[in-house]
């Protein structure tokens, strides 16, 4: 294939700007003999220097044109597949296939993207053969599940398929909200009859893979296992919890499983640990880990997930941590390049702006409050008896730290939670009286809120005082509910007449609970890693929204939460490598630098 181009009024030479509409005339291939076409397509490139496949939406009106000629001819096929019954002898049209035949006879609109010698017809070629590939694709799935999946999510299930062919394995990990469930639902049904297929998640969500998977593939068999001999056939998908895989994970090993999914694979980020040990003695022919945040604090967290799915691309961890994690660690610009380079056959990170541009947009306030008095006496009390007490070294130091963090920002929450008088809970917290500010603004114009908390103890607080405050009976959604229990809370908080606000643990409920009935969050207290608080916040943020999400933090002035605040800046802008902060990082000072960070900063 080749292509010749030039555009009105110029010779042929360098692409038009970005958003330049031009006529533009290609010369293509129309026959073995080489008989060439002529033929004029409208232009409007957004940046005809790169052209990524996976980003075909955006590339400009000639490929959109074409796209929607083989979407229509997908529709045709789909309705004469279910309209149409075979004569005898006759094998019912695939839908797939119709699509790629029809392809072939479509004119090849498509961008000859420059590269350094002029022309980049593989470019071209590369990405006709993605977006024919997808619409075929998109058919199928059209015809199997009762979903409409975007384009992005069919080129996302279209690329877990060419990836674990070629390699094996394959690491989603789209941006949170994205709908890595669905996609791997739609990937999951393509290789039904390939042999019993295994999903692993955390336990809060075993009930979610259940549900979606009957809802959206009825085609499948849905088996939620929690120990004991387990009878699976073709065409089954097995729902387990990380713990259930820890215990009994040898009974699993008694089967020979065709697709295994880990969804949170972040869970598995310590390799040393029973679980991810568990993981990778699975006998999967084919490995799939889902995650939004695949490097949480460490680059070599990202090797263990790596390893799970693709273990023969990158070799020990000894090679991995030489190549690239202190390269990296050093300030490497070229080593950073050359691990996304290594990365990018196994692992697919699409960003929301990238492919949902018509999710809406998600607002950060950061808000301050004032410590009260009571606060600010026992929060300097609590130091100083601390500080007396001596942090110590080696691991006794980092128990002690997390000791003193815990009881000063449990202080910044609200000083009952220390003192244990809880008689009254308004006006003890500018916190607290700051978050019920914002949820009575909300209760007046109906907007549902989201709460977040590290802490079972606030969570607890919270509840009370809403009831007290607002007469509203708010959930909690926490570690300690069995499946069933949180189910029916995250049903009924989604439901039309659902409460007005819901609160939630930041670990429980952090990650694949579709929460969109709200556009309010609020995070009550804040932890070491803004990627945590923005799962969370991404419970909203989602598929399905259609309102713009603000999300709002509360940052006690004058204390360590000032501090955390800071280092969120920090480690966002190094979120695509990943950063070692927290308490651990906060333990390797010594005690002057400590005492500093953790002392209220008066006058400020």
């Amino acid at each position: 294939m080749f292509a010749l181009w030039t555009w009105t009024g110029q010779d042929t030479g360098p692409a038009p700007d970005i958003g330049d509409r031009e006529s533009v005339t290609l010369a293509i291939p129309t026959g073995p003999d080489g008989t060439i076409e002529i033929n004029e397509v409208d232009c409007a490139l957004r940046d005809p220097q790169t052209f990524a496949g996976s980003a075909i939406d955006d590339a400009g009106e000639s490929v959109h044109a074409w796209q929607a000629a083989l979407r229509e001819e997908g529709a045709g096929v789909a309705a004469a597949q279910e309209d149409s019954v075979p004569s005898e002898g006759e094998s019912q049209p695939d839908a797939a296939d119709m699509i790629r035949l029809r392809a072939a006879t479509l004119p090849i609109a498509a961008h000859a993207v420059p590269d350094a010698a002029g022309t980049s017809v593989v470019a071209a070629e590369r990405a006709l053969r993605v977006l024919y590939e997808t619409q075929g694709v998109a058919a199928e799935l059209a015809v199997a599940l009762k979903a409409e999946l975007r384009p992005y999510q069919v080129r996302g299930v279209s690329w877990l398929r060419e990836t674990v062919a070629a390699h094996g394995g394959a690491v989603l990990a789209d941006e949170m909200g994205l709908g890595k469930t669905v996609q791997t639902i739609g990937f999951l049904h393509g290789r039904a009859a390939s042999g019993p297929q295994l999903v692993v998640c955390p336990t809060s969500l075993v009930g979610n893979w259940a549900h979606e998977i009957d809802r959206f593939a009825p085609g499948l068999r849905v088996t939620v296992w929690r120990g004991g001999t387990i009878a699976v056939a073709a065409g089954t998908v097995v729902v387990a919890g990380y713990p259930t895989l820890r215990l009994h994970g040898h009974l699993l090993d008694e089967h020979r499983w065709a697709t295994t999914v880990f969804d949170e694979a972040q869970a598995l980020k310590n390799p040393r640990t029973q679980l991810a040990k568990a993981a990778r003695t699975l006998d999967a022919e084919v490995r799939v880990a889902l995650t939004g945040t695949p490097v949480e604090n460490h680059l070599e967290e990202l090797w263990a997930l790596l390893n799970l799915v693709a273990p023969r691309l990158f070799g020990h961890r000894t090679q991995f941590r030489r190549r690239f994690v202190r390269p990296i660690q050093e300030g490497s610009a070229s080593a950073a390049a050359r691990l996304r380079d290594a990365i990018e056959p196994v692992v697919l990170a699409r960003k929301k702006a990238q492919v949902a541009a018509s999710l809406p947009a998600k607002i950060h306030t950061d808000l301050l409050c004032d410590l009260t008095g009571e606060q600010e006496s026992l929060y300097d009390k609590l130091l100083d008896r601390a500080i007396d007490d001596g942090f110590g070294s080696g691991a006794q130091r980092q128990s002690r730290v997390l000791a003193a963090l815990t009881a000063l920002k449990q202080v910044c929450n609200h000083p009952g939670l220390v003192t244990g008088e809880l008689t009254e809970l308004a006006g003890r917290s500018g916190k607290l009286d700051l978050c019920a500010d914002i949820v009575a603004n909300n209760l007046e114009l109906g907007a549902p809120t989201l709460i977040f908390t590290q802490y079972r103890q606030t969570g607890e607080l919270l509840v009370r005082h809403l009831a007290e405050q607002f007469e509203v009976a708010a959930p909690f959604f926490h570690g300690g509910l069995d499946q069933a229990e949180r189910a029916a809370i995250v049903n009924g908080f989604q439901a039309a007449d659902g409460p007005p606000v819901l609160v939630l643990s930041l670990r429980a409920a952090g990650t694949g609970l579709t929460l969109t009935r709200a556009a309010d969050v609020i995070h009550f207290d804040r932890w070491w890693n803004p990627a945590v608080e923005a799962q969370a916040s991404d419970r909203a943020h989602r598929i399905g929204q259609t309102r713009t999400v603000t999300v709002t933090t509360l940052t006690s002035t004058t204390t360590v939460e000032e501090h955390i605040a800071r280092m969120h800046d920090r480690k966002s802008a190094l979120s695509d490598l990943g950063d070692s902060a927290g308490i651990a990082a906060l333990a390797r000072l010594d005690d002057d630098q400590l005492i500093e960070i953790l002392r209220r900063k008066r006058g400020n």
